[in-house]
């Protein structure tokens, strides 16, 4: 289904995606990315070489940070 889509989604991609709905990189904290909205809206997204984006992660990141549905967020990607 819709998590069978995203599966894969590391978070190199997970940063250029959340760049589609007007999040900019702000910096890199180890191996965690933040990136931050104009309405003052923050992610941080984890950047570990090779690892997928956890399905409880990925929702939390789509549904709070985001603030947009998980349909979404797959028109966009």
């Amino acid at each position: 289904m819709i998590l069978a889509r995203l599966s894969g989604l590391n978070g190199k991609k997970l940063v250029e995606f959340v760049g589609k709905f007007w999040f900019v990189y702000s910096h890199t904290a180890r191996s965690h990315t933040v990136c931050w909205h104009s309405d003052g809206r923050i992610t941080v997204i984890p950047y570990h070489s090779g690892e997928e984006i956890g399905p409880g992660l990925l929702n939390k990141i789509i549904k709070k940070d985001l603030g947009i549905t998980r349909e979404e967020f797959l028109k966009k990607i």
